[in-house]
């Protein structure tokens, strides 16, 4: 009995601290949404961490299609757009890519095969900034600068190092005898991915849509670079207006767009996270 009351003691302490923990890193989330919320009269007269007296949604209004990002006054709207229309054919063609190449590099194996990987997984740790200068050569030879098929050819060159990788260590996983009994039917190589390798393949798919997606949803650098005045993403307009000096700073403004902008990575972490550790562990024994 002594040593079963010391067990739940220990839980109990356990479940407060992850309690605590969740409490101090939803702190944040909470002050910004009921900021957002509030007046700017009831911002000024009261504390960060007051419940709204009445819940206003006029500041997500105007940080939708009124706010003023530089000179232009019409919002987060088109820029959100912009990331729309950046990010989802970037995230789908780069994990489609890193699918088949990791496909290739656990079951198809060729001479050179590990040079290939070795250099993909090099590509993984190369910064940002060092691509910068070349990347923005090849997209003024290719007539694509300051457009949003440019960001995504950025995005999806940038990722297939990654996607490839988390596809290759997932597909290692998968027994050989299922390959060669494919093969010895007769199957060639897109028979057998589209039959054998894709139906095995749903978390680790999950896993690269939100890797993914989060990255380039969230991306500043190749935004703010590579992205025209009709093209950059929902992040550089939050910043131009987070950082607008004229009129008085409108703290719920602000803080509904961040909001809105975080929206769509929240969403597909809240609608796909079951899927992400368990795609990522998946290849964690072999290979």
């Amino acid at each position: 009995m002594h040593a079963e009351s010391q067990g739940r003691i220990g839980r109990l302490l356990i479940y407060m601290l992850l309690i605590l923990c969740a409490l101090y890193y939803l702190a944040p989330l909470y002050v910004m949404l009921t900021t957002s919320v509030k007046t700017l009269d009831e911002i000024r007269a009261g504390n960060l961490l007051d419940f709204p007296a009445r819940i206003n949604l006029n500041a997500w209004q105007k940080a939708w299609n009124g706010a003023c990002t530089g000179v232009r006054c019409e919002g987060l709207a088109p820029y959100f757009w912009n990331s729309v229309k950046m990010a989802v054919p970037a995230v789908l063609i780069s994990t489609l890519i890193g699918s088949v190449n990791g496909y290739v590099l656990a079951h198809w194996k060729f001479r050179g095969s590990e040079i290939v990987f070795t250099a993909l997984m090099v590509g993984c740790f190369i910064p940002f900034q060092v691509v910068i200068l070349p990347m923005a050569r090849l997209l003024g030879l290719a007539g694509l600068s300051n457009t949003t098929a440019g960001l995504m050819f950025v995005h999806i060159v940038y990722g297939i190092a990654f996607t490839t990788l988390f596809f290759r260590n997932y597909y290692v996983s998968v027994p050989d005898e299922l390959v060669k009994a494919a093969r010895i039917d007769g199957a060639g190589f897109f028979r057998i991915y589209r039959s054998v390798i894709l139906p095995l393949s749903l978390p680790i798919f999950m896993v690269c849509f939100i890797w993914q997606f989060t990255q380039i949803w969230n991306d500043f650098l190749f935004g703010v670079v590579f992205g025209g005045t009709d093209a950059q993403p929902v992040t550089v307009a939050l910043n131009n207006l987070v950082n607008t000096s004229t009129g008085v700073t409108e703290y719920n403004v602000n803080m509904a767009a961040a909001i809105i902008a975080a929206l769509p990575t929240l969403g597909l972490y809240l609608l796909a996270g079951k899927y992400f550790v368990r795609g990522l562990t998946a290849g964690a024994v072999k290979g």
